[in-house]
């Protein structure tokens, strides 16, 4: 059970780094592309059934 007191703060430590990457990424506007997205979708450039 010793254990369990050096890993539940390691967790602890490296779920706080995620979660202030995350924090960092969703600021900086890296997520950011909403017309790229509708774009995509409408183009026909990439079909399902390539020509061989």
């Amino acid at each position: 059970m010793q254990i369990l007191s050096y890993l539940i703060p390691i967790s602890l430590f490296l779920g706080g780094i995620g979660l202030v990457a995350f924090i960092y990424t969703v600021r900086s506007d890296q997520y950011d592309d909403p017309e790229g997205d509708a774009q995509r979708i409408l183009s026909g450039q990439y079909d399902d059934k390539p020509k061989m």
